[in-house]
């Protein structure tokens, strides 16, 4: 397996993440819709400013995500930082759009109320199947 290459096609093909945070040893878990910037080795998903995982985020910002698998079992998941980002929805439209389907219709319709944030990380699991997996290193 070419765990780096695997890495970068699962994360331009699979669309949503489940994105977990812990507060005072309560955990929570949703589903978002991600890019992910190779150059910058970054995920971005938006969300509403008003939203409870918000105010999570500024109590911990520790977070843990795997992808979302549509074909087999393959994912990627890894532990990272969550902070809200310096650049808007507006600024990622056309990447959210091209690789979401109904995104930009979001974006026309919500936009001006989703707040974008980015995750970082520094290594993850990229699982193939039960018996083909690896760690990159970003």
């Amino acid at each position: 397996m070419n765990v780096e290459k695997e890495f970068y096609r699962m994360m331009a093909t699979q669309t949503e993440i489940a994105l977990a945070t812990c507060i005072a040893s309560v955990p929570n878990v949703r589903i978002v819709n991600f890019i992910f910037d190779e150059e910058k080795k970054l995920i971005y998903f938006s969300t509403f400013g008003d939203n409870e995982k918000v105010k999570e985020f500024e109590t911990n910002n520790e977070i843990a995500f795997t992808t979302i698998p549509h074909m087999g079992n393959e994912h990627v998941r890894a532990r990272g930082v969550v902070r809200k980002s310096e650049r808007t929805i507006f600024h990622l439209a056309e990447v959210f759009s091209k690789k979401i389907t109904g995104y930009a219709d979001t974006i026309e319709q919500v936009g001006e109320y989703l707040v974008l944030y980015e995750i970082s990380f520094t290594s993850a699991n990229v699982i193939l199947n039960f018996e083909s997996a690896d760690v990159i290193e970003l």
